[in-house]
C-alpha cells in the first residue's frame, strides 16, 4: 500500500491508544470527539484528494526511494519545482478546509531538514543516522502515514542555557543511553495537528553548545507510544465552536495544538536520528526554518482567498455590490500575493545539498516570515471591514436559537437582507472563522517569532559586502570599518 484511502487513515487512527487530554478528560477516539474531529476531518481531506484528478498530481510524486508513487508530504524535496509544489498544496488545503493542517506539512519539513542533517553528521563522524532515516521513511511512504513534527521546547527562563535551567527538564533532553536506543525527558509545546497524526518527528529546538548536548536530540516515534501524555489546548473562540448547523462553518478543517509530555519514553535506536551531535543542532533548525517560513506564504495566502470568498460572499447577502469594495479586495489580493510570491522567490533562490534535499534561500525566507507576521492580519481586517457588524462582533444567534419552534422565525424574518437569513449568517460565519475564531492560523508565531526572523534576516544579509560595494561606486579608498562599541 502506497497510498491511503480515506477510511484506512481514519481507522490508523481510532486503533492507536488514547494518550490525548482535553478538559482532564481522555480522549477515547479523536476522530468522534468534538475537540479534534475537525481536525481529524481536514487532514482527511487530503487523503480524500487523491480520487480527485484535479487534484492528484498536486498530493502525489514519485518516490526517490521506491520509484512508486507516494503522497507527497512524505517526499524529499530535491528541485525548487518541488518547494513550488509544497507552496501550492499547502494554499490548496487551506482553501479546501479553511485552516492548517499542519499535522502533516510540519513533519514533512522536518522530514526534509533531517534528511540533510543526518548526512552532514554521517559525513563527520561515520554514523548511520542518514541509512536509518532512510529506512524510517522508505516505511512511512509505504503506509502512507501522517507525521507531525515538533520543534518548540518549554524553555523556561528565557535568560538561561539548557543546562543553566533551575529545571533541567525544560529542553527535552537524552536522560539514558542503551545499546538499543535512548530514553528522553522534557516536553514539546504548542505543536500542531498531534491529534491528526500517526507518528511525531521531533527536532532539536535551537543551536547548542557542548555542555548543552544532551539536548540534541531528533527521533520519530508513534503518537501513541507509552510514557508520552498529549494535552490538546487549542480553545475555540466561543462556545458555538461545540455545536452543530452553522455553528461550525468549516466540518473539514480546525486547528489543534498540543503539548507533548515526555516522561521517560525509550526511543528505539532505529528511529534515532541525532543524539549529541550538538555542533549540528543549529543546522536542522535553519534547514527546517528555511522550508517552512517560504511555503508558510502558501498556507496564508490559502485562507487569504477563503477571508476574500467570504466577505464578498456577506456583501451579496447584505444586497452590496462588490465594486464597491474594490480597493479593499485589490489589497486582500496583493497581500495573498506577496506571501505566497515570497516563498516560491526563497524556492528559486535556494541551492541544492550535497544529501540531494533543497534548501530555500535563508534570507528570502525570513523576510517572508516577516510578511506572513503582518499582512494576514490587514487582510482579516479588510475581511471583516467588508462583511460589516454580523461579521466582527459576532452578535448573531447561535443555531439552535435561529431554529427554535418559540422565536425562530422571528429571528429568521428579521435576519434576512437581500438573501435568506442562513445564507447571510453562514457567509458571516465563515468570516469569524476566518479572522478572529477558531480557524486563525499561528501567522504571527507560527513557524517560529518575527523577532527570531529579523536575527536571521540581520545574519543573513551580507552587510559588511553591501558596504564594499558602496564604497566602490562612491570611490572611497579610505579604510572604514565598524566603529568599537561603548564598553
Amino acid at each position: 500500500m502506497a497510498l491511503r484511502t480515506y477510511q484506512q487513515y481514519v481507522e490508523s487512527l481510532k486503533k492507536m491508544r488514547p494518550n490525548i487530554y482535553k478538559f482532564d478528560e481522555l480522549i477515547d477516539d479523536v476522530t468522534t470527539h468534538p475537540a479534534t474531529r475537525s481536525t481529524i476531518e481536514g487532514h482527511a481531506r487530503s487523503y480524500k484528494l487523491y480520487d480527485d484528478p484535479n487534484y492528484r498530481d498536486m498530493l502525489t510524486t514519485i518516490s526517490h526511494l521506491t520509484g512508486e508513487s507516494i503522497s507527497r508530504y512524505l517526499s524529499i524535496i530535491q528541485k525548487p519545482e518541488d518547494m513550488y509544489s509544497n507552496s501550492k498544496l499547502k494554499r490548496l488545503m487551506f482553501q479546501q478546509t479553511g485552516t492548517c493542517t499542519g499535522g502533516r506539512c510540519v513533519g514533512w519539513t522536518a522530514t526534509n531538514a533531517m534528511f540533510a542533517t543526518t548526512w552532514e553528521i554521517d559525513q563527520k563522524y561515520g554514523t548511520d543516522y542518514h541509512q536509518r532515516l532512510q529506512a524510517w521513511l522508505k516505511e512511512a511512504q509505504t503506509k502512507d502515514i501522517t507525521v507531525a513534527g515538533a520543534l518548540t521546547d518549554a524553555k523556561g527562563d528565557r535568560t538561561k542555557t539548557p543546562s543553566t535551567q533551575d529545571d533541567p527538564d525544560f529542553y527535552l533532553r537524552v536522560v539514558e543511553r542503551r545499546p538499543d536506543g535512548i530514553v528522553v525527558r522534557g516536553a514539546k509545546v504548542m505543536i500542531c495537528g498531534v491529534a491528526a497524526a500517526n507518528e511525531v518527528f521531533i527536532l532539536p529546538g535551537s543551536g547548542y553548545k557542548e555542555i548543552d548536548k544532551d539536548y540534541a536530540v531528533s527521533f520519530v516515534i508513534p503518537r501513541d507510544i507509552e510514557n508520552l501524555t498529549i494535552i490538546e489546548t487549542r480553545r475555540p473562540s466561543d462556545t458555538r465552536e461545540a455545536e452543530e448547523g452553522f455553528d461550525i462553518p468549516v466540518k473539514e478543517g480546525g486547528i489543534t495544538q498540543a503539548y507533548l509530555l515526555f516522561e521517560d519514553v525509550f526511543v528505539p535506536k532505529e528511529r534515532v536520528f541525532m543524539a549529541g551531535e550538538y555542533e549540528f543542532a543549529l543546522n536542522a533548525v535553519k534547514y527546517f526554518i528555511a522550508a517552512y517560513r517560504a511555503a508558510i506564504g502558501g498556507c496564508v495566502a490559502g485562507q487569504g482567498d477563503v477571508k476574500i470568498g467570504a466577505a464578498i460572499l456577506t456583501a451579496r447577502a447584505n444586497g452590496l455590490l462588490a465594486k464597491v469594495f474594490n480597493d479593499k479586495l485589490t489589497k486582500m489580493h496583493i497581500n495573498n500575493e506577496t506571501t505566497f510570491g515570497m516563498g516560491i522567490a526563497a524556492a528559486a533562490m535556494g541551492k541544492k545539498h550535497p544529501s540531494g534535499a533543497w534548501v530555500c534561500d535563508m534570507l528570502l525566507s525570513n523576510v517572508n516570515k516577516i510578511h506572513v507576521a503582518t499582512l494576514p492580519y490587514e487582510t482579516s481586517l479588510l475581511a471583516q471591514e467588508i462583511a460589516g457588524g454580523i461579521a466582527e462582533t459576532g452578535c448573531m444567534p447561535s443555531y439552535k436559537d435561529f431554529k427554535s419552534p418559540k422565536y425562530g422565525k422571528l429571528l429568521e424574518k428579521y435576519m434576512r437582507a437581500k438573501h435568506s437569513a442562513e445564507s447571510r449568517i453562514r457567509a458571516a460565519r465563515l468570516v469569524e472563522w476566518a479572522t478572529i475564531g477558531a480557524g486563525v492560523p499561528g501567522c504571527m508565531h507560527g513557524g517560529g517569532s518575527p523577532d527570531g526572523a529579523k536575527l536571521m534576516i540581520r545574519a543573513s544579509s551580507n552587510l559588511e559586502e553591501k558596504v564594499q560595494m558602496a564604497k566602490r561606486l562612491a570611490g572611497i579608498t579610505e579604510d572604514m570599518p565598524e566603529p568599537e562599541g561603548k564598553k
